[in-house]
């Protein structure tokens, strides 16, 4: 019988593609959560657990030996995940994989530094690990642009630019990163094509058939400027992911 993997942020759109990738590799999964349930497969546990204050950390851990930390939010993952890898330590977990966001040593943004702060933790906890940075979903960018279209004129952030990737794609990568040995920081993975968050607005907004004015902006500041750099981009990978945009939006909006 092989040890359970533990799994936080199981319950959220990336978490949704893992478990069952999981699965279908034969592992038992054990998935952290604020909100315990029971499952219907006998090889899925949930467990009651809160990252920030560290309560149900230990008991989470007990026999797991990999540890695959999909659990995010708009702040304090730094915290949590200190919380999460001194605990794992104790525990004597054998291998952390983490799912970081590509830009998370270049963007100035508070979410990007705690990620970045994420990382560092898990690479200083004396614990073999690998770290995966991502492009954003196109999940995030469909809601960003569902919120916009409510609006009567939809702001466009000049030479703010995304490289969006399919969460699919990026479960597969990481349940194969996680089945395999410690390796680091590995490789970036974001999609195939880039897009202005114009194109994103109109694509989005051709889709459901809409029609909305859109009005130029410029983000000021040292963020504005590492966007129009590219920072949170990847460029020149030698692999990213196959689905674009385009393919995620006739997937999920209908006229």
């Amino acid at each position: 019988m092989t040890n359970p993997i533990l799994v936080t942020g199981g319950t959220g759109t990336l978490g949704g593609h893992v478990l069952p990738l999981l699965r279908e590799a034969g592992r038992t999964v054990r998935v952290l959560s604020r909100n315990p349930r029971e499952s219907r497969d006998s090889g899925v546990e949930y467990v009651g657990c809160d990252l920030l204050s560290g309560e149900g950390i230990d008991a989470a851990l007990d026999g797991v030996e990999t540890v695959l930390h999909l659990a995010g939010g708009p702040k304090g993952d730094d915290v949590a995940t200190r919380n999460l890898v001194d605990a794992a330590a104790r525990a004597g977990v054998k291998h952390i994989v983490y799912i970081s966001v590509i830009g998370a040593d270049t963007v100035p943004l508070g979410y990007f530094q705690a990620k970045l702060g994420a990382e560092r933790a898990i690479a200083e906890s004396g614990i073999p690990w690998t770290t995966l940075r991502a492009a954003q979903f196109h999940d995030l960018l469909l809601t960003m642009a569902e919120k916009m279209a409510k609006m009567p004129v939809i702001p466009v952030p000049g030479g703010i630019r995304f490289q969006p990737v399919d969460s699919r794609e990026v479960a597969a990568r990481l349940v194969e990163l996680a089945l395999g040995e410690p390796a680091g920081l590995v490789a970036d993975l974001a999609g195939p094509k880039v897009y202005g968050m114009g194109e994103v607005n109109r694509s989005y907004l051709q889709a459901r058939g809409k029609h909305r004015l859109m009005m130029p902006v410029r983000v000021p500041g040292k963020a504005g400027r590492a966007y129009r750099a590219g920072d949170n981009l990847s460029l020149d990978l030698p692999v990213v992911g196959t689905r674009t945009w385009e393919d995620f939006l006739a997937e999920r909006v209908a006229h």
